[in-house]
């Protein structure tokens, strides 16, 4: 009879794989990257929380350089978490808010004029956010526009293809000129470079090219998110770190990145993820889900799908000789 999963399956003995990781660091470094140190662009967020923790257990704070880089939409929350991890940690860090940059190279303008597009009346003080629908529904994936005007109302429309790709290329912008700056303090302090993304964001593809996923080393991307959270516990991390919603801090409507790209809570994301790794038949996904054993199969073909989709995110590039 096929074992129903349920979180048992991400335990772990956290500390010494913590260890393990520290170990593939200092070869990386020494072995392949030839780097002094590490460069961590800290959000407050789980990922990058544990990153940076793992790269102090590595190599010491003396050796890692935090960078906390707001901009225009992102929480105060979040800077403020930063802070408080590069205290927590001994770090030395620098905030460096990217929203002059951002302005200058046309990041909001260019959002603003596509939501326009799809709401006339959009404008100063409204706030934005796009969210996902359709793929685990059995249906084909779709975004739609979520705005809220000052007054406080709420109004939603499906976004058209051509509207939704400058959106989201505008906003590509943010964890672009991110990784510029992370690879400037890189450069001149010859560190290298810590990606952040766990095993659900690398697998399916929720990251950047040439942004956020972009980096020298990756140190947690074997890691669901489960073990992310599980090992900030065992490090140790401050509880206002530890006890953070996932967030894609990106637009100025507060997103859950359920809403934005994988439909489900994380915890169950992992699940299914976990799952379709280990050839756990859907009828099984569905009892540790609580859903139909077809809405399981369509949370594994949605898996599937996303793969398929951002394949591109992924690739080398191509070389003609």
């Amino acid at each position: 009879m096929t074992k129903v999963p349920d979180a048992s399956v991400f335990d772990m003995d956290y500390l010494q794989e913590a260890d393990r990781i520290g170990e593939g660091i200092r070869a990386a470094l020494r072995d392949t990257l030839h780097r002094r140190g590490l460069v961590v662009a800290m959000s407050g967020g789980i990922d990058s929380s544990v990153s940076a923790a793992l790269a102090v257990r590595a190599l010491g704070p003396k050796k890692v350089y935090g960078l906390l880089l707001p901009e225009r939409d992102s929480s105060s929350a979040s800077t403020t978490r930063g802070k408080a991890l590069a205290q927590h940690l001994g770090i030395e860090y620098t905030l460096h808010d990217i929203a002059p940059t951002l302005e200058a190279i046309g990041c909001y303008q260019w959002r603003d004029e596509a939501i326009q597009s799809v709401f006339p009346e959009y404008g100063t003080g409204w706030k934005n956010k796009i969210v996902i629908t359709g793929g685990i529904g059995g249906g084909v994936n779709h975004f739609m526009l979520v705005v809220q005007a000052p007054s406080g109302d709420m109004h939603e429309k499906r976004l058209p293809l051509k509207e939704y790709l400058q959106i989201v290329a505008a906003t590509n912008y943010k964890q672009r000129i991110r990784k510029t700056v992370e690879y400037f303090h890189a450069d001149r302090l010859n560190y290298a470079v810590v990606g952040t993304p766990n095993r659900l964001e690398y697998d399916q593809g929720f990251f950047v090219k040439n942004g956020d996923g972009s980096a020298d080393v990756k140190p947690i991307a074997h890691l669901y998110k489960t073990q992310v959270y599980a090992m900030a516990r065992a490090l140790g991390l401050p509880d206002e770190i530890t006890s953070a919603i996932p967030t894609t801090d990106t637009y100025s409507l507060p997103q859950g990145q359920d809403e934005f790209y994988f439909a489900l809570p994380y915890d169950k994301m992992d699940l299914a993820l976990w799952a379709l790794n280990h050839d756990v038949p859907a009828a099984a996904l569905a009892q540790s889900l609580g859903v139909s054993q077809v809405q399981a199969e369509w949370i594994f073909d949605d898996i599937r799908k996303k793969r398929t989709t951002t394949a591109y995110l992924h690739a080398h590039p191509v070389l003609l000789d």
